[in-house]
């Protein structure tokens, strides 16, 4: 996990990751392995639906090396589980990322340009901390570089800049990666005792969510 005073952390050489454990249930304890908010964090997800978020930054290290699995375990979600990615906001690098994040989203590109993001920064050790390496780091990948420079810019995606920061202060997250479930709990590898644990204690929180635990 990285945390705000640690952001800065080289990554070391990626290793594949392996597969997930197959979801099971343990007994997991609210503040050992969990964490309940004392003021719970705004939902965006429609009614009926719980609402699954995955705090991260393009930047560390265990982010990268857990999205193989996250998104093996995202995709056996079941249907009334809305899950989305939020990119935090800790420093100025940080939301350097935010905006290449939210530009790729508002572009229709992001699911593309996801993982080929971890992969430029943590395999091929690209600097993508600047607006200008990260419009010619898209523009190689087929996206339009010049439209991508002026949403960038854009007010819309600044103000998914200062949502997610809100979101992200709202679940008191202090490091990355962490998983917020439906506005009342969240947890991460430093508390599950792994990052990939974490997704079975997710698991165990989308039941409690849902029970209106």
């Amino acid at each position: 996990m990285i945390d705000r005073r640690t952001f800065t952390t080289t990554a070391a050489a990626a290793v594949a990751a392996t597969a997930l454990p197959a979801r099971a249930q343990w007994a997991w304890k609210e503040g050992t392995h969990y964490v309940r908010l004392a003021q719970p964090a705004p939902v965006g997800a429609p009614a009926g639906r719980i609402e699954v978020l995955e705090f991260f930054w393009y930047g560390c290290p265990h982010c990268h090396d857990l999205e193989p699995a996250l998104e093996e375990w995202a995709r056996k979600l079941p249907a009334d589980v809305a899950f989305r990615r939020v990119p935090v906001g800790f420093a100025a690098v940080h939301e350097m990322h935010q905006r290449l994040f939210f530009t790729l989203e508002a572009m229709g590109k992001l699911e593309a340009l996801h993982r080929k993001i971890f992969a430029a920064i943590h395999l091929q050790r690209q600097r993508l901390d600047r607006e200008a390496d990260q419009a010619a780091f898209v523009g190689a990948q087929g996206v339009d570089a010049a439209q991508f420079s002026r949403l960038w810019r854009d007010a819309t995606v600044t103000g998914k800049v200062q949502q997610a920061k809100r979101l992200t202060d709202a679940y008191k997250i202090d490091g990355v990666p962490a998983i917020g479930v439906h506005g009342r709990y969240y947890t991460a590898g430093s508390l599950a005792g792994d990052n990939k644990r974490a997704l079975l204690v997710a698991d165990f929180l989308i039941q409690q969510a849902k029970r209106g635990a």
